[in-house]
């Protein structure tokens, strides 16, 4: 087999970067390496790959090697770049479908490469004022791995090099990088690649409560894991959502799917407020290594003083008290430094330091590899502090809207919004006022028992906040507020919960035709009200306790 068929086995795409020495060549390669993939091939070793096999000696030195390559491009015709990369191609060196090759210095060397790879060259030119290139090139003689010259003027000696910025009229795309960061020379090299995710891809899934909170969020998100390569969860430690683990467990902070798909990457957005004695005894609780979790570093810390500074609160509308509201605050009111107390977030906390890691770079490598996510929000829509009934709602808003930019996810990646309601609406009861906002009609647990065949205390034990631990208000079902809840979140599905609310023989489910006529006709009823089919249904609290009927 000729180098030329071997090489069309792999077909990669092969992107030439040009320029003077000091433009940014290298650095530009090494972070498409870093964020996509890409293999880097240096002709500098292609240089002295090819010396070797001609049993000469090449010094490492910059002119040695600027004279080295003249030869070879008058004795191949420019052609040894391309030879290199193949060879390296067929011997299986590379494996990957983007090639860097880093640095071209004429034309034919890319001519020759689009010979042997033809439609998959892309040529990028790099350059910069040479004012710019002179200081530059002063300080990379501290750190370079090769004997540099003694000043830029006497690299520009080489009649090649002064030639390089003739390169920039055949590029596909030319960048003066005097004008650009370091970032921005990345974002426009990936945009010319279309190397990013397709704006059409729809990867996302969220999932929010359509009521107060409490409306089995966990138990939904914990069936759902396994589907998904990254959880991510907002909110704070104030929202408690509880899984079927080991009779049940309650995640604050972590998403709820993290013991029930141990493989996914599991992220914290920068819209989160952490306490952070709970996040870490979490953290052990689930066994969460290193390398697994990631924590934006711009998520707010909740200090002791914000627990303190929520006191009154537990006493007039019923919050938790657990700080993040005071906190919220202190982000916005402490913006000065000199109003509020110091804010610190997660970045200044030691013991976070090895889960820092900004979410845009872990979506955004998600999003590259084609994977899916599901963000996780928390509480219900009926506490937003907009949409709510102020003042009995919560420090920040709940709907998905909120949620993903909590998270950092713009909505074009929406693939579905799953809004999770209870047959009953509950809401957690102020123990010192017992009252914690409006329910349109409030029931007792005794209606609830004599509807369901349930047994009340069964239900009054079973009803209490999961962090307040205090007695659950319960109300009939809101079919306003479904309907609100539906057009503001844009529910695509609704995952009822607690149907065994409606009939205690739901629990036996394991098939929508096994539950309750008067189940089946609420469900069709919801679905005309939400204008959303009902595709998830929760039966009971554990592991198989949730049908689906998805069709996705």
């Amino acid at each position: 087999m000729t180098l030329e068929a071997e090489t069309e086995t792999l077909q990669p795409r092969i992107v030439v970067i040009s320029g003077p020495v000091g433009s940014g060549k290298s650095t530009l390669a090494q972070r498409l390496v870093e964020h996509f993939g890409a293999t880097h091939v240096r002709t500098q070793e292609l240089l002295a790959e090819e010396a070797a096999r001609r049993s000469e000696v090449l010094p490492d030195e910059r002119r040695a090697l600027q004279d080295y390559g003249d030869f070879l491009d008058r004795d191949t015709g420019g052609r040894w770049v391309a030879d290199g990369v193949a060879l390296r191609i067929a011997e299986g060196e590379i494996r990957s479908a983007l090639i860097v090759v880093d640095a071209i210095r004429i034309l034919p060397q890319i001519e020759h490469l689009r010979e042997a790879f033809p439609s998959r060259v892309t040529h990028i030119h790099l350059w910069a004022p040479d004012d710019e290139l002179a200081t530059r090139y002063e300080g990379r003689r501290e750190s370079s791995h090769i004997r540099e010259l003694d000043n830029y003027g006497e690299v520009a000696q080489n009649e090649t090099e002064r030639r390089t910025h003739e390169l920039g009229a055949d590029a596909d795309i030319s960048i003066n990088t005097n004008r650009c960061s370091e970032d921005d020379v990345e974002t426009r090299a990936a945009a010319a690649l279309r190397l990013g995710t397709p704006r059409s891809a729809r990867l996302v899934d969220v999932l929010v409560g359509g009521q107060y909170g409490s409306e089995g969020k966990g138990n939904i998100a914990f069936f759902l894991a396994p589907e998904y390569d990254l959880l991510v969860r907002v909110g704070g430690p104030n929202a408690g959502h509880k899984v079927p683990i080991a009779g049940s467990f309650v995640h604050r902070l972590l998403p709820s799917g993290t013991l029930a798909n141990e493989t996914a990457t599991l992220l914290i957005g920068p819209g989160a407020t952490l306490d952070v004695e709970v996040l870490l005894n979490e953290i052990a609780e689930c066994n969460v290594e290193v390398g697994r979790l990631f924590i934006d570093p711009q998520a707010m810390i909740i200090e002791d003083l914000d627990k303190e500074a929520e006191g009154e609160l537990k006493k007039t509308i019923g919050s938790t008290g657990k700080g993040g509201g005071s906190a919220a605050s202190r982000r916005i009111m402490g913006r000065s430094g000199t109003i509020v107390p110091a804010v610190r977030l997660a970045k200044d906390v030691v013991e976070l330091q090895p889960y820092i890691r900004p979410a845009r770079d872990v979506i955004e490598e998600t999003l590259r590899q084609g994977k899916k996510i599901l963000l996780e929000g928390t509480q219900g829509t009926g506490l937003s502090i907009y949409h709510g009934h102020y003042p009995h709602v919560t420090s920040r808003d709940t709907t998905v809207g909120a949620t993903l930019a909590e998270a950092g996810i713009g909505p074009h990646r929406l693939r579905r919004v799953i809004m999770v309601i209870r047959t009953y609406p509950i809401r957690v009861g102020n123990p010192i006022r017992g009252e914690s906002g409006r329910m349109s009609q409030e029931l007792e647990w005794q209606e609830i028992a004599d509807r369901s065949g349930h047994d009340v205390e069964d239900l009054i034990k079973t009803e209490k906040g999961s962090v307040s631990h205090t007695q659950r208000r319960v109300g009939e079902f809101d079919w306003e507020q479904l309907k609100r809840a539906s057009e503001l979140n844009g529910a695509t599905d609704i995952a009822l919960t607690f149907t065994d609310y409606i009939s205690k023989g739901n629990e036996r489910a394991r098939r929508f035709e096994q539950l309750s006529i008067e189940t089946v006709n609420f469900i069709e009823e919801v679905e005309r009200v939400a204008a959303a089919p009902v595709t998830l249904i929760g039966t009971r609290f554990d592991r198989r306790s949730v049908i689906d009927r998805r069709e996705w």
